[in-house]
């Protein structure tokens, strides 16, 4: 098919709903390694990494390699037999997680079904429904999913449900509270008491939250802000759900999970995008007890297949064998300073923050005020792609762009982004 007649295919026959960058939408035909080629042969500097699942490069040759060999062996069987991948890697994931209190997995298809297995288990342990979740939080597509998703432009008709509130998050450069830190006390975390105890019964199932807020716009807390909302949570009942759907793996630097990066220990923990490089995983892990609390029978088609639990095994292997959590520190910390030099030049940066290898730029009419700029966001994104640069966009009002590149790059490519996403702010009509 032609870039024509797959972008009419794409417009006839896809629903409407699932929606595109830019105004011109990119066909994409192949990727190797931090580069993604258009059916014209283009190449572009991949710094979004399929949204974070990406996570050791595309086409990755070690991983790939494993991902055939299952294939040639074994595809499906589905949950009611048990495979070595499966099991291998539920027991990888018990080896490294925090302090190796969470031993027990169950593995889905998406971070979606992930999130919903962990509300399921909290809700079966401790034998409450409520949930507490935060505003600008993303947790999924589904329809329990978008229930506990703090995002409007991601909650459709009908999502909002009982049971459900949410706590203020620390969004220190727009603090809902008017404050600074740390004079403020961390006072968005110490609100989750009063929430608590005003919008509920007093007993909650749990807590459900991003280490740094993904869609949110990279929204990162302050270091102690973890601590003191999982001592509340846990007082009135409830478990401390982590949503590392997007933090995993390395990709805040030196730990395997972002909740690490806070000194906190959940009861429960989600993932999927970069587990697998781009191969369609979810999984669920719980400390034993959790785990056994939720009944029988239940099962998942194509949850924890071989195919994808091979390629999960391979990626968490190269991720350790290349110290890639080292490597997302200090290319991180590199890529850090760079975007703070930009964000000296160009004054439609209001504010660099993240942690590692995942970075956002918030932006802004004027820095004093720290009015959004959403239209200058897309103008931003128009403009990279122009100079042939992939790069995310996100939060509440959509002025913050995303950046996470493989864990895999270097120097010598962040230099070359900071070069392009340089010419991308000069060459648009708002700068």
């Amino acid at each position: 098919m032609t870039r024509e007649e797959i972008l009419l295919a794409d417009r006839e026959f896809i629903f409407p709903a699932v929606f595109h960058y830019y105004q011109e939408p990119l066909v994409v035909s192949h990727a190797k390694d931090q580069f993604v080629y258009d059916t014209a042969g283009v190449e572009y500097l991949d710094f979004f990494a399929g949204i974070l699942s990406i996570s050791v490069g595309h086409c990755n040759e070690f991983v790939n390699r494993r991902l055939h060999e299952q294939i040639d062996k074994l595809q499906h069987v589905s949950t009611v037999y048990v495979t070595q991948p499966a099991v291998e890697l539920a027991k990888k994931l018990a080896s490294i997680s925090p302090d190796g209190k969470l031993t027990k997995s169950i593995f889905t298809n998406s971070g979606t079904e992930a999130n919903e297995a962990a509300i399921v288990a909290a809700r079966c342990y401790t034998g409450s429904s409520e949930m507490i979740a935060l505003r600008h939080a993303y947790h999924g597509r589904s329809n329990l999913a978008m229930g506990v998703t703090g995002h409007a432009p991601w909650k459709a008709a009908g999502s909002p449900q009982a049971g459900i509130v949410f706590a203020h998050n620390a969004y220190c450069y727009r603090c809902p509270f008017g404050l600074t830190y740390p004079d403020c006390e961390v006072k968005c975390a110490r609100d989750v008491e009063d929430l608590i105890r005003t919008t509920t019964s007093g007993r909650i199932a749990g807590f459900l939250a991003e280490p740094i807020q993904g869609v949110g716009g990279f929204i990162t807390p302050p270091k102690e802000y973890f601590s003191i909302v999982a001592d509340i949570v846990r007082k009135y009942g409830g478990l401390f759900i982590s949503d590392e759907v997007q933090t995993a793996w390395g990709r805040t630097g030196n730990r395997w999970f972002g909740i690490e990066q806070y000194g906190v220990v959940p009861d429960i923990m989600t993932s999927a995008k970069g587990l697998a490089n781009g191969a369609p995983i979810g999984v669920t892990v719980a400390r034993a007890e959790i785990a056994d609390a939720m009944p029988s029978p239940t099962i998942s088609t194509f949850g924890g297949n071989p195919v994808s639990t091979a390629a999960a095994l391979a990626v968490l292997e190269f991720i350790e064998q290349n110290d890639l959590r080292r490597n997302a520190a200090e290319t991180g910390a590199y890529l850090r300073q760079g975007l703070e030099g930009l964000k000296e030049k160009h004054r439609l940066i209001g504010e660099v923050r993240g942690m590692g290898l995942m970075q956002a730029l918030e932006l802004v009419e004027d820095q004093e005020t720290r009015k959004p700029a959403a239209q200058h966001a897309g103008c931003i994104l128009e403009a990279a792609r122009r100079h042939r640069l992939l790069i995310g966009k996100g939060g509440l009002y959509g002025n913050v762009l995303r950046i996470t590149p493989p864990m895999n790059i270097g120097k010598s490519d962040v230099d070359e982004f900071l070069a392009r996403l340089d010419r991308s702010f000069q060459d648009t009509p708002l700068h």
